[in-house]
């Protein structure tokens, strides 16, 4: 298989064999030299190693910081223990988020963002590295144990800050870039989750900010995407009545769905949308027998019955 840049082009005239391909993105330009993967891709365990190296680094730098007032002798055994294994897992976190970045920096305006939580990334590893080391020396040399605590309190301090920067960039990777979402297992159904998600909200937003034509499209898109999903047909048909303006063509929808859903809570969400149809054509009489009958079949809830009352006026 040839290596190529994210763009597709050719970056290697020879051919990389099959073994050495951690991922089918044997290399990335990262605004560095190419680099090309012989190593297991350990992209996958990222989310969890990350959360491991937090609660060690935070919990060492906690205990070391109470050990240096000397009342309890063995905070210092458990600092440095916490200390240097989260050094370790942060090597493994730093390794697994370099091989996650590829297909997350790819997404147009995300590579700031990924370059950042990596770079932040490095000096965490870089900073707890350092202060293992000291950890290391201290339980080696126990003459100058207690001038090695301060010194690795003090980093401490240090990196702390440096591990809530990583994860605050991290977590705008996440949250605000959608930076690996649906990307860990590698299977499609994932990115079909990922898709669907972002068409929700999306259509959502639209619908809020009076886009009602972008509404009912991505709403649209969904139903022709997932056929066979009931609540995207549910969604599908509430778009065509509120941002189409479809009366007509959402009665039909729902007329279709309902005798199929076995779901109680999709049934009566569909047969309300059914009730509103019929008001926007028109026929109050018909929308109120709807809602008579929901009200009887779900008697604890009252806004059936409060609807049902309305539409007698």
């Amino acid at each position: 298989m040839a290596c190529r840049w994210p763009d597709g082009h050719s970056a290697l005239s020879r051919t990389i064999p099959a073994r050495h391909l951690a991922a089918p993105d044997c290399c990335r330009y990262v605004g560095r030299p190419l680099e090309i993967h012989r190593m297991p891709n350990i992209a996958s365990m990222h989310p969890y190693v990350v959360h491991i190296v937090v609660g060690f680094i935070i919990a060492g730098c906690v205990l070391r910081l109470l050990s240096i007032t000397g009342k309890w002798p063995w905070m210092n055994q458990a600092a440095a223990t916490a200390l240097i294994l989260g050094a370790a897992a942060g090597v493994v976190a730093w390794r697994s988020g370099v091989d996650a970045h590829g297909p997350a920096e790819r997404v147009p305006g995300a590579r700031t963002a990924v370059i950042e939580h990596e770079e932040w990334g490095e000096r965490a590893r870089n900073l707890f590295l350092l202060i293992a080391a000291v950890e290391v020396a201290g339980l080696a040399i126990a003459s100058r144990r207690r001038l090695f605590h301060f010194a690795s309190a003090a980093l401490g301090v240090a990196g702390l800050f440096v591990i809530y920067e990583t994860a605050e960039h991290g977590g705008e990777l996440v949250y605000s870039y959608a930076g690996g979402v649906g990307l860990r297992t590698g299977e499609p159904e994932d990115v079909g989750r990922l898709l669907r998600a972002g068409l929700y909200h999306q259509a959502s937003l639209d619908r809020r900010e009076n886009r009602a034509e972008e509404a009912a499209r991505l709403f649209a898109e969904m139903q022709r995407r997932w056929p066979d999903d009931a609540e995207v047909q549910i969604m599908a048909a509430d778009s065509r009545l509120r941002d189409a303006h479809d009366g007509a063509g959402a009665l039909a929808a729902v007329d279709a769905l309902i005798p199929t859903l076995a779901d109680a809570r999709l049934k009566r969400n569909a047969t309300l949308i059914r009730a509103y149809a019929f008001l926007a054509l028109g026929q109050k009489d018909s929308a109120r027998a709807v809602v008579e009958q929901l009200a009887a079949e779900n008697p604890a809830v009252a806004r059936y019955r409060t609807l049902a009352d309305s539409l007698k006026s």
